[in-house]
C-alpha cells in the first residue's frame, strides 16, 4: 500500500480548520501587524512604499498557508522529491538568466514578480531530507549510501546558492540541512569525521570569499577598523539599538532610520528600527512572540505520530529559528553582516511566502497527527520506533 492510498479521515473542511493551531497563527499575525507598524514608521509615517503591499502579500500567504494545512500531509511525502528538484532547476535558473542586484544575482524574473528561489529552497530541502529519513531505522540512516545521498541533497543547493554570492544563505541551507542529519539519527561520530574535514577547509574557503566578503569578517572581528566603509551597516545599528535605551525614544520618532542613517531600515535593520523607538522593552516582546511560535511549532513536532510529520514540523520551526537568530546576531554585532531578513517584520515577500508555506506544512502535521503512514518502499510502518530517539 503506497502512503497517499491509506484511507483518508471522514472530516470536511469545516472539521479539519477546527484542527489547525489556531493559536500559531494568530502568533504569525500579531508578528506580520508588528512589521506593518515599524515599515510604516520606516517610511517617515508613510503606508507606502511598504507596509501596505507588506500587509497585502501577508493575506495572500495566509491563504496559502491554510490551503497547505488542509493538504492531506501524505501528498507532501509524495511530492517532497518533486518540490525539491523543481526548487533545484529554479536555483540553476538563477545562473543562466538570474537578475543582479546589490552586487549579487539572486532573483528570477517573472512577469511582474521577482522571487528568491534560495529561500524556497530551504523549505524544499526540509521536505526532501523528511522524505528521504522517512522509515529509515538509526542503521540504514547511517549507512553510507543514504548518508551520502542526504549530503548530497544539502550540498546541491549550498553550493549554487553561494556562487550567486549568497553566503548567508548558503549557510542557513547547509545549517538546517545538518540539523535534520541529526534529527535523522545521524551519529555523532560521522559529524566528528566531517566537522574535522571542515575545519581543514577553512582556509581554502577563506581564499575563495570575495573582497568584500572578507572585509565583513575583518570587520566584525575589529569593528573600528572601517566605519564609513564596510563596518557602517553594522557601527549605525549598535548606535539606533543603543539609544533606545529601556523603552525607546517612541513610535515614528526614531532618527537613524528617519534622518538617513540607517540603510535598509525596511529589510535587515528593522529589528533596530524596533529597538531605537520600543527601547530593550519593545525587543524583547518581539523575541518573546518569536519564542512562542517556535514553541508551538516544536510541540507540533513532538506531538506526530510519524517520522515524515515529525521531521517536518522541527525542520521548518528550527529554520525559522535561524532566520531570526542570524538577522538579530547581526543587528548586534554578534555575527558578520549577512543579506537574512526579520521573519514576518522585514520587507520582502519571497521569505514571507515561503515561511508561510513551510508553517502551512507545520500546521498540516497537526491537522492529519492522527494519520499512520507506510513507507512506499518496503511496507513499513513509519512510525516513532523508524528513526532513532531524539536526542
Amino acid at each position: 500500500m503506497k502512503a497517499w492510498e491509506v484511507r483518508r479521515p471522514g472530516l470536511g473542511i469545516g472539521g479539519l480548520l477546527l484542527r489547525v493551531d489556531w493559536v500559531l497563527v494568530i502568533l504569525l499575525a500579531l508578528t506580520t501587524a508588528i512589521g506593518f507598524a515599524m515599515l510604516y514608521s520606516a517610511a517617515g509615517g508613510n503606508i507606502r512604499p511598504w507596509a501596505g503591499p507588506h500587509a497585502m502579500r501577508f493575506a495572500v500567504g495566509l491563504a496559502i498557508m491554510l490551503a497547505v494545512a488542509l493538504i492531506d500531509i501524505r501528498f507532501w511525502l509524495r511530492c517532497a522529491y518533486l518540490i525539491y528538484a523543481a526548487s533545484l532547476l529554479l536555483v540553476i535558473g538563477v545562473e543562466f538568466v538570474g537578475d543582479v542586484g546589490m552586487g549579487a544575482q539572486r532573483w528570477l524574473k517573472l512577469g511582474p514578480l521577482s522571487i528568491q528561489p534560495s529561500e524556497i529552497m530551504k523549505i524544499a530541502l526540509v521536505l526532501a531530507l523528511a522524505r528521504h529519513f522517512h522509515a529509515l531505522d538509526e542503521r540504514e540512516a547511517n549507512g553510507w549510501p543514504m548518508l551520502l545521498l542526504a549530503l548530497a541533497l544539502i550540498a546541491a543547493p549550498a553550493l549554487l546558492v553561494a556562487r550567486q554570492p549568497d553566503l548567508g544563505t548558503a549557510a542557513m541551507i547547509a545549517v538546517g540541512g545538518v540539523a535534520l542529519l541529526f534529527l535523522g539519527g545521524i551519529s555523532w561520530r560521522v559529524f566528528a569525521i566531517f566537522g574535522i574535514a571542515g575545519g581543514a577547509l577553512v582556509p581554502a574557503v577563506w581564499y575563495g570569499l570575495k573582497d568584500y566578503q572578507r572585509d565583513r569578517v575583518l570587520t566584525f572581528l575589529d569593528p573600528e577598523r572601517d566605519l564609513a566603509g564596510a563596518g557602517y551597516h553594522g557601527f549605525q545599528s549598535k548606535i539606533g539599538i543603543g539609544s533606545g535605551g529601556e523603552f525607546g525614544k517612541g513610535y515614528l520618532e526614531g532618527t537613524q532610520s528617519h534622518l538617513g542613517f540607517l540603510p535598509e531600515s525596511h529589510t535587515d535593520f528593522i529589528f533596530t528600527v524596533i529597538s531605537e523607538e520600543f527601547g530593550l522593552a519593545g525587543g524583547l516582546f518581539v523575541l518573546a512572540l518569536y519564542l512562542a511560535i517556535m514553541g508551538y511549532g516544536f510541540a507540533i513536532g513532538f506531538m506526530a505520530r510519524n517520522d515524515f510529520a515529525r521531521l517536518l514540523a522541527f525542520g521548518v520551526t528550527f529554520t525559522f529559528f535561524l532566520f531570526v537568530f542570524a538577522n538579530i546576531a547581526m543587528v548586534a554585532g554578534l555575527i558578520p553582516v549577512v543579506g537574512v531578513p526579520l521573519p514576518f517584520i522585514s520587507y520582502g515577500g519571497t521569505a514571507m511566502l515561503t515561511l508561510q508555506v513551510g508553517f502551512g506544512l507545520v500546521l498540516s502535521a497537526k491537522v492529519y497527527r492522527d494519520i499512520e503512514m507506510e513507507d512506499e518502499a518496503s511496507g513499513r510502518p513509519a512510525g516513532p520506533g523508524s528513526i532513532a530517539a531524539i536526542r
